[in-house]
């Protein structure tokens, strides 16, 4: 099956929201190459990079589910890079 690299940006405004972000990240773990994790205590948020090498559907599985999360917005970027 055709994959493509990308990153997910997530934005974490509402600390409720950590633990289940956590448990979808691990379910798709098998498809993420790494994660960065900035913890921005001055405003209260955190921002996480995770760089992904998967299926389209899957990448965009991944983002809806995290997008959907309260206090949660995230944006995906895709290389030209398919394999």
């Amino acid at each position: 099956m055709e994959t493509r690299i990308a990153v997910v940006g997530i934005v974490v405004e509402a600390e409720e929201s950590v633990e289940e972000l956590n448990e979808i990240l691990h379910e798709y773990r098998q498809y993420i190459i790494g994660r960065m994790g900035i913890p921005y205590h001055e405003k209260k948020i955190s921002i996480i990079s995770i760089a992904v090498d998967a299926p389209q559907s899957i990448i965009s599985a991944l983002s809806g589910k995290v997008g959907k999360l309260k206090g949660v917005s995230s944006k995906t970027a895709y290389s030209g890079v398919k394999s």
